[in-house]
């Protein structure tokens, strides 16, 4: 597509503005491509506002652009945001680069390790495509929904939820995302602690910080986050909320070890604390993987867990729908903070999330995926142990989409960066999984936003001449 509008731009001189460029389907024999790689070419043209698409006119050759401005002065805003920093008892600190590594596409012919969803192949695309449709033709579905969600939506990700979690007790969110965004602010206030695993979701730790909270670190293992240690941290520290990913984490992918699953809310509840329960992967389960816990919403009578799903990450990085569970009065808190925010999710979006869990590709859609996960998870974990025994595999999950490495003393975590993007392989660096000082350098490789276990084969290749390259003196 891109060449397509290159090539385009290139010949808009041969037109006056005004001017109607050839017809669609003139484009498509002319450069043998599809309509759709012509329509959004075109697009792309008028988004640049180098075009004007007329529909049932054609596209014309947009007017020449008025001289821009000169730039103003926002130097200013530096003074405004310094001062406001300085009377904050934890400054806020806005800094996505530990969630743009995931979200950003790298160059053409990249191989993309850094990936956080499902590449377009493993995306249930035909059947997202036919629920929207039918979600389009609903009476009432382009109306106002219900501030709290659809009812019918609701219900559903109760059930998906288990134990005696009600409808009336689930919020839809805007994804996973917004609803830890929501539930962050609605159980700390700004220069609070909160307890974190080490490491964490660089996503949550932002998350955190952007609301002037202060993210103190729980050390984990192969079977989740230590319980002696999680203890002390809330004796040490006073926090009243502890978030944690008890199944499939990111980065390291371990589960939480049913022993330690009840101590982990009996020294929440003893604390005084709120669990706040990121269950972003239970639909990335793999082939091989045993009964999975239930979530630590299911077993908690007490509304000690607040819950947090999202359907994007079995799905498609745009359907943005998730939901908040939560008992209690902290569920009002929750709810008034999502409609200050956001009044609701959009209905159309619910309708068509409605629509898939229900239709008979969505059973198909999860076990094809837990079988490509499989494949791929151990496609890459062969390739590492064959091609690169020198970076340390502790975990292999049964779930998730990735996997957590870490380097030898020997391998600077930047230098290796850079190296293996110049070799054509993006990673995910470890350093902004930790909230402190990491004990080692890190990686995170995806298996998920590949094209399939070829590419992973190449891109281990790739980060094999990485290392090389820095081996060399």
């Amino acid at each position: 597509m891109a060449e397509l509008a290159n090539s385009l731009k290139a010949e808009l001189d041969r037109y006056s503005p005004g001017g109607k460029l050839p017809s669609s389907r003139y484009l498509v024999e002319r450069y043998r491509v599809s309509p759709v790689t012509v329509s959004r070419a075109l697009a792309q043209l008028a988004a640049e506002g180098l075009v004007v698409t007329r529909p049932g006119a054609g596209v014309f050759r947009a007017q020449p652009r008025t001289a821009t401005a000169a730039p103003g002065d926002t130097s200013w805003q530096e003074v405004t945001l310094s001062a406001d920093a300085a009377t904050e008892l934890v400054p806020r600190a806005v800094d996505g680069s530990g969630v743009l590594v995931t979200l950003s596409a790298p160059p053409p012919g990249v191989v993309e390790f850094n990936g956080g969803y499902l590449h377009p192949s493993l995306q249930p695309e035909r059947a997202m495509a036919a629920a929207l449709a039918r979600a389009g033709r609903r009476p009432g579905a382009w109306g106002r929904p219900p501030v709290d969600g659809l009812p019918e939506l609701r219900e559903w990700f109760a059930r998906e939820i288990g134990g005696t979690v009600t409808a009336a007790e689930v919020l839809v969110t805007a994804g996973g995302q917004s609803a830890i965004t929501t539930a962050l602010r609605a159980l700390a206030p700004p220069g609070a602690p909160v307890l974190v695993e080490s490491p964490t979701y660089p996503g949550m730790l932002a998350v955190a910080r952007a609301a002037g909270l202060r993210p103190v670190p729980v050390p984990t293992d192969t079977d989740g986050v230590r319980p002696d240690l999680l203890e002390a941290a809330f004796r040490a520290t006073g926090a009243r909320v502890f978030v944690c990913q008890p199944l499939f984490q990111n980065p390291t992918g371990a589960a939480l070890a049913g022993p330690r699953r009840p101590e982990v809310l009996r020294i929440a509840r003893a604390a005084g604390a709120f669990v706040v329960e990121d269950d972003f992967a239970r639909r990335l389960v793999h082939d091989d993987s045993g009964p999975l816990p239930a979530p630590l919403a299911a077993d908690d009578p007490d509304g000690v867990v607040v819950h947090v799903c999202s359907l994007t990450k079995a799905t498609s990085p745009s359907l943005r729908v998730g939901a908040l569970a939560a008992r209690g009065p902290v569920l009002e808190r929750l709810r008034a903070i999502q409609v200050v925010d956001s009044f609701f999710v959009p209905r159309p979006l619910q309708e068509a999330a409605l629509e898939l869990v229900g239709s008979p590709a969505w059973p198909r859609h999860l076990r094809s995926v837990a079988a490509e996960l499989k494949t791929r998870r151990d496609t890459l974990a062969g390739a590492l142990a064959l091609h690169l025994p020198e970076l340390a595999l502790p975990h292999i999950p049964s779930g998730g989409y990735h996997l957590w490495l870490r380097l030898p003393d020997t391998l600077d975590e930047p230098a290796l960066l850079a190296a293996a993007l110049r070799a054509g392989v993006a990673l995910a660096p470890g350093r902004p999984y930790f909230c402190a000082e990491p004990p080692a350098g890190h990686l995170r490789l995806s298996f998920a936003g590949v094209a399939g276990p070829a590419e992973i084969a190449e891109g281990v290749r790739r980060l094999r001449t990485a290392v090389d390259e820095l081996a060399r003196p």
